[in-house]
């Protein structure tokens, strides 16, 4: 049997931390002494006091921690695994929002020359099966935005939260405060979803926007919708879904295939609803140029149409009013299972 200052030493476990284990049931002493409450392990424990330390130098929650050690080797590799892949998803997250914050405290070197604006179309469309539409899609001089509502209420939801962010179309922008303009409009939309959900978490609905600073986009997404660009031919995604089934993809237990067809697949892990706290939305800053077209839709569109379709449409159709009713019939003659919307912003310099 070891005292618990040498197994301190040897599991590089500080005496301090195996008693608060201990206390959490995370990792008990073999024996305590009845009289003076001194603890003592076994050389066996070793391995897992080493494997708890390695665990807690990850990061990793104690609760987790707990489950991880309950499980034999190959299972406890996977937890691991689906850890790790978590903690590297939420880090890229961050890192978009770091390049934001550097881009717009940094000053510009030189001014650009050439002056962009956007061309714009939005529509939505209940589809062929859902008995009303709770989807709202909107186009602007600035704002360009796609909202899926969900729920009873989820038709006013996505209303609301769109009304809130379509106010920044008529402000004036000043210069490196684009970032706090578009936090302040996405708090105003939580509340007045918020408001209309009453409180109930099952109302509520996505939001995925675009701010238009004459020469960049500022995203904003929280949910399931998403948003693409279409440059030179080809078709990046440039949301990440909040849903159950891509945080199973991102952590290795899902194939991109097995996900489409999960039963759960529309189950999301984020959204603006009626809860009392509301997860933080992804936010990043978009570069700009020329020729670049940008798609904001619902899952009704992705989820009917493949993202081959969805390109080959963006790179034939020429006129932004043309491409969102070719996108939104191609989903319907497709079936029409869901509401479907979208919204297409082309970049093109301004005329004299």
């Amino acid at each position: 049997m070891l005292t618990i200052g040498a197994f301190a030493k040897a599991s590089r476990l500080s005496p301090k931390a195996l008693r608060l284990y201990d206390e959490l049931e995370l990792l008990r002493p073999a024996r305590v002494d009845p009289e003076t409450g001194y603890r003592y392990y076994a050389v066996e424990q070793l391995e897992q006091a080493r494997l708890v330390a390695w665990l807690r130098r990850l990061g990793m929650p104690l609760a987790r921690i707990r489950q991880v050690c309950a499980l034999d080797e190959p299972a406890a590799a996977r937890e691991i695994r689906a850890y790790w892949a978590r903690v590297e998803a939420e880090t890229a997250t961050r890192r978009d929002l770091a390049a934001f914050l550097v881009d717009h405290l940094s000053q510009a070197s030189e001014e650009d020359t050439v002056m962009l604006e956007l061309r714009y179309a939005a529509l939505s469309d209940t589809g062929l099966v859902r008995p009303a539409n709770q989807d709202t899609a909107y186009a602007g001089t600035r704002v360009l935005a796609v909202a899926d509502g969900f729920g009873s209420g989820g038709a006013p939801a996505s209303t609301a939260a769109v009304e809130a962010l379509k106010v920044l179309d008529s402000e004036t922008l000043p210069a490196g405060s684009v970032l706090n303009l578009l936090e302040d409009a996405v708090q105003g939309a939580t509340r007045a979803v918020r408001d209309i959900a009453a409180t109930d978490e099952e109302v509520g609905t996505t939001l995925t926007a675009m701010l238009w600073t004459g020469s960049q986009l500022a995203l904003v997404h929280i949910g399931d919708s998403r948003a693409y660009l279409l440059r030179d031919g080809e078709l990046f995604r440039i949301t990440h879904d909040h849903t159950l089934v891509q945080s199973m993809v991102d952590e290795g237990r899902l194939t991109v295939e097995e996900a489409a067809a999960h039963p759960q697949r529309a189950l999301l892990l984020k959204g603006l609803t009626g809860g009392a706290s509301v997860p933080a939305p992804d936010m990043r800053l978009q570069d700009a140029r020329p020729g670049d077209r940008f798609l904001l839709c619902s899952d009704g569109l992705y989820g009917t149409l493949t993202e081959t379709d969805i390109e080959r449409t963006l790179a034939s159709v020429p006129n932004p009013e043309e491409a969102v009713h070719t996108l939104v019939a191609g989903a319907n003659d497709a079936g029409g299972p869901d509401n479907v919307s979208c919204v297409v912003a082309d970049v093109v310099e301004a005329r004299a």
